[in-house]
């Protein structure tokens, strides 16, 4: 995976990523969880995460569509390699990046983009919206929460077929920022987790999850951003996510903006 411009090698490596140190999840026990993936060769490859937040809205990370591929989005999927019947697949309408995001900086933040479908999911068991968090909400220190993704299982290994999920603790600002840790390139709209060198998101895992339960409910409060360009689980360096709730009133505009639109051609 590249580096992005101005950054140092143990600082971040910018690609997509999947979860080391992880167990499968339960079938399905992730609804909101899709598959981002692009057309080449003449099949469909997984290449990020990603949460349903409405019907016909995907959150994801700016760094995963970055480029003019082909996408489409697979919602209620498990296993990556099989059909079980479950998954629901959509075209990509449009994609929205935040406008302060800089595919040379993902150090500087903004790592975040919403997805219109060209459909609308239909809710069932298998695919339900993701909660999320309060504006402003900002976890505790070792914070319960929880990775997913179809990422890499080992540093430069392979993607996982089923979908793997890895508790990750929150570790909070004042810690990930400090100079045995992130330092300064960990930004207060940021969330890390994880760190203890055995479990992390990888490459594939981008775009994603990270659930954190609030009130017995649990809620997006990151979409997996970078890992350290030394490997995926290096100690002291947890995977860094964006901070969903520095972003709810950017979301909502979006998501009005899109109505509105939709609105104004009926």
């Amino acid at each position: 995976c590249p580096f992005p411009t101005g950054c140092h090698a143990e600082s971040v490596s910018d690609g997509m990523q999947r979860v080391v140190g992880g167990t499968e999840a339960k079938s399905h026990a992730w609804p909101s969880q899709i598959s981002l993936q692009y057309y080449s060769g003449g099949s469909w490859h997984h290449t990020c995460g990603g949460s349903l937040i409405r019907q016909n809205w995907v959150l994801t990370a700016a760094h995963c569509v970055d480029s003019n591929l082909n996408f489409r989005v697979v919602a209620g999927d498990h296993y990556l390699n099989r059909n079980e019947g479950s998954e629901q697949t959509f075209g990509v309408s449009s994609i929205i990046k935040h406008p302060n995001w800089n595919p040379n900086n993902v150090a500087a933040g903004y790592d975040i983009a919403l997805i219109r479908l060209s459909g609308s999911a239909t809710l069932n068991s298998y695919v339900q919206l993701a909660v999320l968090p309060s504006q402003g909400t900002v976890l505790a220190n070792n914070y319960p929460c929880y990775i997913s993704g179809w990422g890499l299982t080992s540093t430069n290994g392979q993607l996982s077929n089923a979908l793997l999920q890895a508790y990750l603790p929150v570790v909070s600002y004042n810690i990930c920022s400090s100079y045995s840790y992130w330092g300064s390139t960990v930004k207060n709209t940021m969330i890390c987790a994880g760190g203890d060198g055995v479990r992390s998101g990888c490459q594939g895992d981008s775009g994603g999850p990270l659930h954190c339960a609030v009130n017995g409910v649990y809620q997006v409060h990151g979409v997996t951003s970078f890992v350290s360009g030394y490997g995926c689980n290096v100690r002291n360096k947890p995977t860094v996510f964006t901070r969903v709730s520095a972003y709810i009133s950017w979301i909502s505009s979006v998501r009005r903006w899109g109505l509105f639109c939709l609105w104004g051609r009926a």
